[in-house]
């Protein structure tokens, strides 16, 4: 659990860069942010298109990975895909708490799997989708879930955790209950985080940075306000300082 202000170290760990965007684009911000971010996120936009090469080129530009596949499937295949995933290089993998706890614990089970084969030192970390950032109440009423969207999430995340996954995914407004109900030790990863005055797209449940960091969570994850800024080694520059000021 993190604790405001952070240490510039901190703070450089918490953010991870989405690279929604092809690949000639993927690593012009790359070489943009050598030595300002320390994450990025590889999510089904590249690695569709360009596949696990992505996740390796990433790695020896010196970043570690989010692959952010949102695995959602029987649990025979989430433990195969998860076990590839892995032996690929992810360092966090996303899947769907939608699953089910045999879902999350066969996935668990591929990426032990695959640290064994690996030899890693340590073993790719799995975080469960909960509710996506960019539904709300009437977005999920709409597929038939009446509940708050709160406990939704908190529903999604206390059988993910207890399953075998090492976190959640959930939107800023969610970590405050989330921290208290995982636990210090939980990975808690924010999509939805918009740093003041940026623009929201399309994502309905945000909050800045430091708000983010102060309701609980890990890892920020930040797009468009970073990859479509002017200057986007700046706009990186920007989040860490207020991280570290705050």
């Amino acid at each position: 659990m993190l604790n405001l202000p952070l240490t510039e170290e901190q703070a450089r760990d918490a953010i991870i860069v989405a690279l929604d965007c092809d690949r000639d684009e993927a690593y012009r911000l790359a070489d943009l942010l050598a030595g300002k971010a320390r994450w990025v996120k590889v999510g089904m936009t590249l690695y569709y298109a360009y596949g696990p090469e992505m996740v390796k080129e990433m790695h020896r530009r010196g970043f570690k990975v989010f692959l952010d596949l949102k695995l959602h499937d029987i649990p025979f295949q989430i433990r195969g895909a998860a076990h590839s995933a892995s032996m690929v290089g992810a360092d966090i993998l996303s899947i769907h708490g939608l699953g089910g706890a045999d879902m999350v614990a066969q996935a668990r089970a591929g990426v032990e799997e695959a640290a064994a084969e690996r030899g890693a030192d340590g073993r790719t970390k799995l975080v469960a989708i909960s509710v996506l950032t960019s539904m709300d109440q009437d977005a999920l009423a709409s597929i038939g879930i009446d509940a708050p969207v709160a406990d939704e999430v908190a529903r999604l995340a206390k059988l993910a955790v207890g399953a075998g996954s090492d976190g959640i995914v959930c939107s800023p407004k969610e970590a405050a209950d989330m921290r208290a109900l995982l636990g210090p030790d939980a990975l808690i990863v924010t999509p939805g985080v918009r740093p003041a005055g940026a623009a929201l797209g399309d994502q309905k449940r945000v909050a800045t940075p430091a708000a983010a960091i102060a309701a609980g969570a890990s890892k920020l994850v930040i797009g468009r306000p970073i990859t479509q800024a002017d200057d986007p080694a700046a706009a990186v520059e920007a989040i860490v300082a207020e991280l570290t000021q705050a």
